[in-house]
């Protein structure tokens, strides 16, 4: 399931998952809110948070993910993930080194850190 983190800046998507993600939840909430913000502006900030209540993504929403990812490419001012799952941090920091926005990763204990630096 994912749900929108409410009160962040209007030039901030911000995403908070919990149990399995799967591509419904991809096709519902992430990519109608992710393409409507860039109808609005060239550049967004996203912030995704994969807390203590995570539990995995399934095969297709990682394909929704990396699509809308390469779709807008270069539009992504900063991503902020908040994660303490290793092969998402680390693909995370791969997906950096190929847009030209800048990408951090944060620890679960960190996510305050990474709400005021997507804000800076």
């Amino acid at each position: 399931m994912i749900e929108k983190i409410p009160d962040l800046p209007d030039n901030v998507l911000g995403f908070a998952a919990k149990g399995t993600v799967t591509a419904k939840d991809y096709e519902s909430v992430i990519i109608p809110e992710v393409e409507r913000m860039f109808s609005r502006q060239n550049k967004v900030r996203f912030l995704y948070h994969l807390g203590e209540d995570f539990a995995g993504i399934d095969a297709a929403a990682a394909w929704d993910d990396t699509k809308l990812g390469l779709r807008h490419l270069t539009g992504w001012e900063k991503v902020a993930l908040v994660s303490d799952v290793g092969w998402i941090r680390s693909a995370v920091r791969i997906f950096g080194l190929v847009i030209p926005g800048r990408v951090r990763v944060f620890h679960n204990r960190e996510l305050g850190e990474a709400k005021r630096w997507i804000q800076e």
